[in-house]
């Protein structure tokens, strides 16, 4: 599956575009930077699945950047719509 560098790697451009979903979606998070930044990864490792189920990616291929930002955006939304509805 993953080599122990890919992961690394997918946490590293999660981070950054959980940073840059950030900047593109400002506002208040309720969980603030460190939660954004985790949301990148995520959104990183299912822009990843999601492009190898389809095809996009081979079993060793991470999300390219663009689409890690995309799903980090994603995660964003439905995080800040799910949090915002128990506050």
């Amino acid at each position: 599956m993953l080599e122990s560098h890919g992961i690394i790697a997918w946490i590293v451009i999660g981070g950054i575009a959980g940073a840059i979903a950030k900047f593109l979606m400002p506002g208040r998070d309720p969980g603030g930077c460190i939660i954004t930044i985790l949301l990148g990864v995520a959104g990183a490792v299912v822009a990843g699945y999601v492009g190898q189920q389809i095809g996009w990616y081979k079993d060793s291929q991470g999300a390219g950047f663009i689409a890690a930002i995309v799903g980090a955006l994603v995660l964003l939304l439905a995080y800040r719509l799910i949090a915002g509805r128990r506050r």
